[in-house]
């Protein structure tokens, strides 16, 4: 069975690519007329010979109720099996709760990779790192403005040192990964923290966000964001890709930003790596 490392690594490989693109289905940008599992499966087409991984946002099906779950269904579906699906859930509980979240994201739904809340402490993340193929992206310095409330707090431990609560959380990520499917979430719109925690981190992938609509620098991103074989870098793009027409062109307008997004990053890659 196929480690969601070895997957990332295959199809960013086949690929040439670093990007994520996410699938999050808007009901106020989707294309009129057009069905939502018939719109995720044109930027799938359209998209899928571009990216080392799809993400959909679990919060854009659950607003639909039970017609979205069937939609996410029918996405993940028509994802081809080589390209990693991350299942964008940010999901974070005690005990039962936390193992009933990973069955349902690694068992019920067949995610390769899911986002986990670490507000509850290890233990609410260890029942996902029981699944040892799965990755399991742990938020750490997340791309919103407000994520400086809490992520950027220094934070005194009992030898008194102190570091920012963003650092705290990658060191115990650092600590789970013994199984090595621990990776981080890090915004692209924090590029001397995504800096911090790739040289802290050095082999870890890392989801970053926060590029394309939120702003983001694509070329500072891969530079700070890549591990040193130019890998374990999935970088993030949803709205500027899938309704980057909001036309019955929506598909052809989804690729060609694609092909711009792929093509920056691949360009901002060390010259002596892929």
């Amino acid at each position: 069975m196929d480690t969601f490392i070895e997957k990332l690594r295959r199809a960013g490989r086949a690929n040439d690519s670093l990007l994520c693109v996410g699938l999050d289905p808007d009901p106020d940008l989707i294309p009129s007329g057009v069905a939502l599992d018939v719109f995720n499966r044109s930027i799938i087409d359209a998209t899928k010979d571009l990216v080392c991984a799809f993400k959909p946002n679990l919060a854009f099906y659950e607003q639909y109720g039970i017609e979205g779950l069937k939609a996410l269904d029918s996405t993940m579906a028509a994802i081809p099996d080589e390209i990693p699906v991350i299942g964008d859930a940010k999901r974070g509980d005690l005990g039962n709760t936390a193992a009933a979240y990973a069955k349902a994201l690694f068992e019920t739904w067949e995610f390769d990779a899911a986002t986990v809340n670490p507000y509850l402490g290890r233990d609410s993340i260890e029942p996902f790192l029981e699944y040892n193929w799965k990755g399991v992206f742990v938020l750490c310095r997340t791309s919103n403005p407000g994520s400086a409330d809490l992520q950027s707090l220094n934070m005194l431990d009992n030898k008194g040192d102190t570091l920012p609560l963003y650092q705290r959380v990658a060191l115990m990520a650092d600590s789970l990964n013994s199984r090595a499917n621990v990776g981080l979430v890090v915004g692209a719109t924090q590029p001397q923290e995504l800096k911090w925690v790739r040289e802290r981190c050095p082999t870890m992938p890392l989801l970053i966000p926060g590029i394309g609509a939120q702003g983001g620098d694509v070329a500072t991103t891969v530079r700070n964001g890549v591990d040193a074989s130019g890998e374990m870098a999935v970088i993030n793009s949803s709205r500027a890709i899938t309704y980057a027409s909001g036309g019955g062109d929506f598909a052809e307008a989804a690729r060609a930003a694609a092909i711009r997004a792929r093509d920056l990053m691949r360009d901002a890659r060390p010259q002596t790596q892929m």
